[in-house]
């Protein structure tokens, strides 16, 4: 193979796994606890997020190609850039297809709660609350959009705290 061909050929490799790395970090990067997200940033990580999959699984496929077909004229050190491309590219391909954001975004297992007495808030921090019978709970939104899900039980009726 000719130089400039090989030269071509890692180029592609490079482009190629920095959009496979680029799908995966796109929607983790914008959907984030404690972020702004806009709705057009929010609408391109969604997209994103639902076409990566196919997009790193082609990306992927091509990358490993390239890799291998540059791997007899590689140097020791291009030869460890190439392995780099492989494995990012791979783990890339395979992050699409898991759903990270339970890992960001863990649910509540048991909520602990205090007396209203005792709970001390800025004048700006903002709760949802919700009132069954005697019984009366108030949730930090902070925590609700970390958490994005409770299970509860509140004046005898077991109920789901979502935001």
């Amino acid at each position: 193979m000719s130089e400039s061909r090989n030269r071509v050929l890692r180029v592609l490799v490079v482009l190629l796994t920095i959009a496979c790395v680029g799908l995966f970090l796109i929607p983790a990067f914008v959907i984030r606890p404690f972020r702004y997200q806009s709705t057009s940033a929010l609408a391109l990580a969604i997209r994103v997020k639902w076409m990566a999959p196919a997009l790193t699984a082609v990306a992927c496929a091509i990358v490993l190609a390239l890799c291998l077909s540059l791997w007899r004229s590689a140097s020791r050190m291009a030869r460890a850039g190439l392995v780099a491309a492989m494995v990012l590219s791979v783990a890339s391909a395979v992050m699409t297809r898991l759903n990270y954001f339970e890992w960001m975004f863990r649910p509540i297992q048991a909520a602990g709660f205090i007396a209203a007495s005792d709970a001390h808030f800025s004048d700006k921090e903002m709760v949802m609350a919700v009132h069954i019978g005697p019984d009366a709970r108030a949730y930090p939104i902070r925590q609700m959009a970390y958490h994005h899900i409770l299970n509860d039980t509140v004046g005898g009726e077991p109920i789901v705290v979502t935001y």
